[in-house]
């Protein structure tokens, strides 16, 4: 069971410093504001995903947080990370589209043991 905690939190923390942890440059740093422009977006969808980021973000860190939130807060993380691969898959180019997918591998490891270690502790 050890191990399975710590394979559990070291995905989620991945995923979320890798394809979360930008979240709070969005709302003002330049390189992100001219990274949404790039890909088509309107400015106030980057302070949407910024704010619905940073909430994924406790829902997944924190563990009080009830399970049905971070069960939403983990389809909300595949869909940004399957939505992030393809804008810049479309507009960059394949290398710049995968780099999503690996924050997204990271997440489906997690949410497993998230899974498992929940049916663990209710046996």
């Amino acid at each position: 069971m050890k191990k399975d905690k710590t394979i559990y939190w070291v995905s989620t923390v991945t995923a979320m410093i890798t394809g979360a942890g930008t979240a709070f440059f969005y709302f003002a740093h330049p390189f992100f504001v001219e990274a949404f422009e790039h890909l088509g977006f309107p400015a106030y969808f980057r302070i949407e995903l910024a704010i619905a980021k940073i909430l994924g973000i406790i829902a997944l860190l924190v563990p009080a947080i009830p399970r049905i939130i971070k069960e939403w807060a983990y389809v909300g993380f595949a869909i940004t990370f399957l939505s992030g691969s393809i804008a810049h898959g479309i507009v960059d180019g394949l290398g710049k589209g995968s780099a999503p997918l690996v924050s997204l591998a990271a997440l489906v490891v997690s949410y497993y043991y998230f899974r498992k270690l929940k049916s663990q502790n209710s046996n």
